[in-house]
């Protein structure tokens, strides 16, 4: 019988024996016949990835007497003080109550206000967790678990059996990208470069910047200057000029496509409303206030439909997790509020969900300095669509003896990403009958014909 040690050091190996659906997917021809109909209004998902595996165990803390007791026994140094910790309003139907990290008093009245939620425990699942295959060794799970690069990966592409380079938001922009008008900007747009969650067979991601205009274009190009309109002829004839060699002619042509496309985005940007709202300096709240610029683009980009990703990097807290957290989760809280904030300026923030992702949680137990690679974590949603005020999913027992606990702490996920993302995308507006080609594992959790929402989060 496998160990939960044995389970730790040989998932991996586990995930390689399952069924690929990886390979359905790559026979999947992506239809966008019912979706250009399906798109009314306007809607738009951003997705903060935290990059390197947040503590998220030291995030959303359990508060009440028994279950903060085990918290502290279990994670010895790594523990926060329960006097610091900020109570979230209500409890869970079995009478538990919880608490965010210290630093996150903007999250906390996000949450009181009904503008934000938290996720418990979700990751990268190929079936629904089952203790005693587990046990057996012969669970299917997820390739490379504890992986930053593989899970990281599944995380953007809800493939848990592979590695692909093609996102879900990116099969969603395949399916959707004809409810915009075609541009040359991306239903895709990017703080964070080039990223698989917004990779698709045919769609990309448009990069900016967080500062500016955004789109940075080709240096003195039609800048006013006698010099830049000098320039800008000179690029324009040699762009018209019909290439024979295909790479050649291929560059000229994305080339060309470029400088349009930045000229649109540029020019629709300047239309964009002046935000009132004051936002920190820091790169994400100013990420997040580019997007809000974005978002208030939308009709002179002609979007009714939009995605947006930024990535906030530096999580994989293997020592000094408390100082790390103490710095870097206040940004986080912050940068939310200001965010809600704009968008009730602009007046869509019912439009815009927003939630978090990352490579996975981290073990409750201590390595001495910090924690290391986990698998479920919790996350946050927020927007007016949210039903918030509410922690979604299941939030383990905490527990030595508990069987999610697959060792050191490391909780299996009782929420899968496809789940997860199944509520995104079907308040984003992907069809039912379309679903499963944007979540290929989605039958194993949640039936795209049901009535009901996979968790609850979203009203639709």
């Amino acid at each position: 019988m496998m160990t939960r040690r044995g389970f730790l050091t040989h998932s991996c190996l586990l995930g390689i024996a399952s069924a690929t659906v990886s390979s359905t997917l790559l026979q999947l021809g992506l239809s966008r016949s019912a979706a250009a109909q399906s798109a009314p209004g306007y809607r738009a998902l951003v997705c903060i990835l935290l990059a390197g595996g947040n503590d998220s165990y030291n995030m959303l803390v359990p508060a009440d007497d028994d279950q903060f007791a085990e918290y502290r026994s279990i994670r010895a140094d790594l523990a926060l003080d329960r006097n610091s910790l900020l109570v979230l309003p209500g409890t869970t139907g079995n009478g538990r109550s919880y608490g965010l990290h210290p630093g996150m008093s903007e999250l906390r009245s996000l949450f009181t206000s009904g503008d934000a939620a938290m996720i418990a425990n979700v990751g990268t699942l190929l079936e629904a967790f089952d203790a005693q295959a587990v046990q057996n060794g012969t669970a299917k799970l997820p390739l490379g678990l504890f992986s930053h690069s593989d899970q990281i990966n599944q995380w953007q592409t809800a493939v848990p059996d592979g590695r692909i380079a093609q996102g879900w938001g990116g099969r969603i922009a395949d399916l959707m990208q004809d409810v915009n008008v075609q541009n040359g900007v991306s239903m895709n747009i990017s703080l964070s470069g080039s990223n698989v969650f917004q990779s698709g067979n045919q769609a990309g991601e448009y990069s900016i910047d967080a500062t500016g205009d955004g789109a940075p274009g080709l240096n003195a190009y039609d800048d006013g200057t006698d010099f830049g309109a000098l320039k800008k002829r000179m690029v324009d004839d040699l762009l018209a000029v019909q290439q024979q060699h295909i790479f050649r002619r291929e560059y000229s042509r994305r080339l060309r496509g470029a400088i349009d496309a930045q000229a649109v985005f540029v020019d629709a940007l300047q239309t964009s409303p002046m935000l009132n709202t004051p936002f920190s300096s820091g790169n994400f709240s100013q990420s997040l206030r580019q997007i809000a610029r974005v978002i208030g683009a939308r009709d002179a980009l002609g979007a009714s439909r939009q995605t947006f990703f930024v990535t906030v990097g530096g999580w994989d807290h293997h020592d000094d997790v408390l100082d790390n957290q103490a710095s870097m989760l206040p940004v986080i809280s912050a940068g939310l509020q200001e965010f809600r904030d704009a968008l009730l300026e602009l007046g869509v923030f019912d439009d815009v969900t927003t939630f978090t992702s990352s490579d996975f949680g981290r073990t409750l137990t201590s390595n001495g300095k910090g924690s290391d690679h986990g698998w479920g974590g919790h996350h946050i949603v927020m927007g007016g669509a949210v039903n918030g005020g509410s922690i979604y999913g299941d939030y383990p027992i905490l527990s030595p003896n508990n069987p999610l606990d697959v060792g050191r702490g490391v909780y299996a996920p009782t929420t899968s990403v496809d789940e997860y993302f199944a509520e995104l995308a079907n308040w984003f507006g992907v069809p039912a009958s379309e679903l499963d080609q944007v979540l290929p594992n989605v039958r194993s959790f949640y039936s795209p014909e049901s009535n009901a929402q996979p968790i609850g989060f979203l009203s639709v």
